[in-house]
């Protein structure tokens, strides 16, 4: 696995050679090795990978995302036999215990909503309606609270008249940086030996990511914080879509100590599918804004 985010903007030509990734462009020709890479972006409709290159990104556990001709992701790449998966751990999965099942999500909204309430404060906006909802969360999420907090958070974020589902630059990020942050959740879920198909509370047969779906959601207000500082923007440009990758570089607190959120949700996925299949007893899930909102740069992009 890498470290290095890399986005291909333009027509190019992917190959393989000699442990690189060849790309080559109008502009000439760029080699990085294999082995630097966590994210290829392929934001183009216009460039061509071989199959070798593929193949290879794939031994890295080197994530690959492919965007439509409206430039959103719309396919990933998984690995089908990661080098830690083993029957044991799917029979695990497949009999993961109810309780711990409810607790966790449990876990996992309060977190969520807690989150949203931080980025509020943040930007000096309404948060007391949200609390309310946070203040009569019950087990499971029963009531689904989370589904009421997010209707007013995302209305005190971006005003009255805001709908989630709507067309529009503001929606257009927000999808972004939710299919960058899901790609991030998958690859781990994969690394570490499990199936994404099957979640704690997510359970669509149309949705092959339900447990990454799952796990992401106390994540998601990092992309709404970030959206929320460029929200002023006439068009999804370039610049919009590399600062969402680049999120992922974005230092948080958590668990009491500053890091990146790209290696939280390396550790946080590892504790929640421990806490899963029995092998810790407690999970904690605490993160905090640095108050550091990213810029638009990006590790690599041709």
């Amino acid at each position: 696995m890498g470290w290095r985010s890399v986005i291909i903007t333009q027509h190019a030509k992917l190959t393989y050679s000699m442990n690189m990734m060849i790309v080559q462009t109008r502009d000439g020709i760029n080699q990085i090795p294999i082995s630097d890479i966590n994210l290829l972006l392929v934001s183009t409709s216009q460039a061509v990978i071989t199959s070798a290159l593929i193949s290879k990104l794939a031994e890295n556990q080197s994530k690959i995302i492919f965007v439509d001709d409206k430039y959103q992701p719309v396919s990933e790449t998984i690995d089908y036999y990661p080098n830690s998966r083993n029957l044991a751990k799917l029979e695990h999965q497949f009999n993961w215990d109810k309780k711990q099942k409810e607790l966790l999500w449990t876990k996992i909204v309060a977190r969520k909503i807690k989150n949203q309430i931080k980025v509020l404060q943040n930007y000096d906006l309404v948060w007391d309606d949200v609390q309310n909802e946070l203040d009569q969360m019950e087990l499971n999420d029963s009531a689904n609270r989370e589904a009421a907090a997010a209707r007013k958070y995302f209305i005190s974020m971006f005003g009255k008249d805001f709908i989630r589902r709507n067309s529009g630059v503001i929606n257009a990020a927000l999808d972004y940086g939710y299919a960058i942050l899901l790609s991030a959740f998958n690859r781990e879920i994969a690394v570490n030996g499990y199936l994404s198909y099957l979640g704690i509370h997510h359970h669509s047969q149309e949705n092959q990511f339900n447990l990454g779906s799952d796990l992401m959601e106390p994540f998601r207000p990092f992309v709404d914080y970030w959206v929320k500082a460029h929200e002023n923007i006439d068009e999804f440009t370039p610049d919009i879509k590399f600062g969402l990758v680049e999120l992922l570089s974005l230092e948080i607190k958590f668990n009491g100590r500053k890091t990146l959120l790209s290696n939280a949700i390396t550790v946080y996925v590892r504790d929640c599918l421990r806490f899963l299949s029995g092998e810790i007893d407690k999970i904690k899930i605490e993160m905090e804004l640095t108050n550091e909102v990213p810029n638009d740069a990006i590790n690599d992009n041709v």
